[in-house]
């Protein structure tokens, strides 16, 4: 079972990541993805890992999902579809403004006291419909504004400055903090700026494992059990339409996941097993079927994983190869030896 104590930090390093990935080309390994996965199994302990698990890293925005637990602890109200959106790296779609817009109108407060970074639309098809239109980067099309207008509206609520929100030294970020090392159950290793502006705090795999596997166990009616729960039924607006991590989550019944820049994912079930993974190169195709390959070494019927078994590699239009995790992660192999 997990412990009430804190760990130390990690330990700041080169992470020794190994390969957990083969891309194949008719036949010929072509390029190697390494990266680091963790599996745990429902008592928290580590039943599977590859490569680095305990280094610090950063989770990048599948450590969105820990922020919200920590703004409703602070007295944040949302629930359903806005607090999924709190917890959101969302594509940009009319649905995510609106929700973003509303959130800031619960607060009396406006866009222009969003201090996240101008940017067009995460999703790529609304990003191409922006180019068309002509229409111009903004904090509010940001794929985090969700999140940055929930801490706003913490802010708000707690009579906290409103102008130093994003100061890793404000009482927001450091109740954030707090919680960050609550559910990781270790200290944080440092302390940065994350794309959108937002302090961003370095921690290990094994410990963002933990922390999603904290949330998804957490009793009903918790911070916690609440952002799980909104985050499942309104997946979309977690992320997008035609995202991978909003179809894994209706794949998979009860699984909570969230993905993160440069290659990293989390995900959850109910009972308490919960996956990591980190791709050392950032890259995407490699992260959504290794992510679904951990989930079967953890025990999900892989039947339910086949439509996240990567790309098809293609030559002259035609599939002549595919990415293909590690024998110790394929999940044909997981199920020939259980």
């Amino acid at each position: 079972m997990y412990s009430s104590s804190l760990a130390d930090a990690p330990v700041i390093r080169e992470p020794l990541h190994v390969p957990v990935a083969h891309l194949v080309r008719g036949g010929v390994t072509e390029g190697v993805h390494h990266g680091s996965v963790v599996v745990l199994g429902a008592r928290g302990e580590v039943d599977f890992q590859l490569g680095d698990i305990e280094a610090a890293f950063y989770p990048r925005s599948a450590l969105k999902p820990v922020q919200a637990v920590a703004m409703l602890r602070a007295g944040l109200p949302l629930d359903g579809a806005l607090l999924s959106l709190a917890a959101a790296s969302h594509s940009g779609e009319e649905r995510h403004l609106a929700g973003t817009r509303q959130i800031l109108g619960l607060a009396g407060i406006t866009e222009d006291e969003l201090r996240n970074v101008e940017d067009m639309p995460y999703g790529p098809a609304v990003r191409d419909a922006w180019t068309r239109e002509g229409r111009a980067p903004s904090r509010l099309a940001q794929n985090c504004s969700g999140k940055h207008a929930a801490m706003l509206y913490t802010c708000k609520l707690n009579g906290w400055s409103l102008d130093g929100y994003l100061d890793p030294e404000h009482p927001l970020q450091q109740a954030i903090a707090e919680i960050v090392e609550d559910l990781t159950g270790q200290r944080i290793a440092r302390v940065t700026v994350d794309g959108c502006g937002a302090p961003l705090f370095s921690v290990s795999l094994h410990g963002l494992a933990r922390a999603a596997a904290r949330i998804t166990t957490a009793a009903p009616g918790t911070p916690e059990a609440r952002v799980a729960d909104a985050m499942r039924d309104h997946a979309e607006m977690a992320s997008g339409s035609g995202r991978d991590v909003a179809a894994l989550m209706r794949a998979v019944p009860g699984l909570l996941a969230k993905d993160g820049f440069e290659g990293v994912e989390v995900a959850a079930l109910p009972d308490g097993r919960a996956v990591a993974v980190k791709i050392s190169d950032g890259a995407d195709r490699a992260r959504v079927p290794v992510t679904a390959a951990a989930l079967a070494r953890a025990g999900v019927d892989p039947a339910l994983l086949t439509e996240f078994a990567g790309e098809p590699l293609l030559g002259g239009g035609v599939p002549v190869g595919s990415i293909r995790p590690v024998r110790a992660l394929d999940p044909l192999t997981v199920r020939a030896c259980a």
